[in-house]
């Protein structure tokens, strides 16, 4: 990604932050992370985060999806003998369509992005307006994507190290490369 484009990113998702109500500290503000996945297609398959804590007992980040952004998807696999990352998703603004292992919904409400449409797999449907929370158990395959305003989700989870997610689609990098 260019560097303008992080910017860019980083400015838009500081501005959703503050519309759910979420002040950051100055230097919160200035590293939300913009995940990209390597596949330079920030506006269907991206991510931007900030983490507040990681250590080896519990993580807090918030997420912002732009409208119909996308989060690929991907599983929390064992790490170092340590079962996979759990993790609850708390919507705080906007709308988010979820979607995990299970039964599938008839017909889905997200717009699978056609570059990777062969890397969705699952469709069990969960949608959380403002307020609703879902916990995604450990190695469990899951893909989420922002509605027609975005969203800012609140994520509380066991330790999490995302270097080790495992996404379906094998063309994914999880470090954003950033060009000048």
């Amino acid at each position: 990604m260019k560097r303008s484009e992080v910017l860019a990113a980083q400015e838009r998702a500081r501005q959703m932050l503050a519309g759910a109500g979420i002040a950051l500290s100055n230097d919160e503000a200035a590293n939300i992370e913009v995940a990209d996945f390597g596949m330079n297609r920030l506006a269907s398959e991206g991510l931007e985060l900030v983490i507040y804590v990681n250590t080896d007992r519990y993580c807090a980040k918030e997420l912002v999806l732009f409208p119909g952004q996308t989060c690929p998807e991907h599983r929390h696999p064992a790490v170092n003998g340590h079962a996979g990352k759990q993790e609850t998703f708390r919507c705080r603004r906007g709308l988010v369509w979820l979607y995990v292992e299970g039964s599938p919904a008839s017909r889905i409400q997200a717009k699978v992005p056609e570059a990777s449409k062969s890397y969705y797999t699952v469709s069990r449907e969960t949608v959380l307006h403002p307020g609703e929370q879902y916990t995604i158990p450990p190695n469990t395959l899951h893909w989420f994507q922002g509605g027609p305003d975005g969203a800012v989700v609140s994520e509380f989870s066991s330790p999490s190290s995302d270097e080790f997610d495992v996404f379906t689609d094998p063309n994914i990098r999880r470090a954003t490369v950033i060009e000048d």
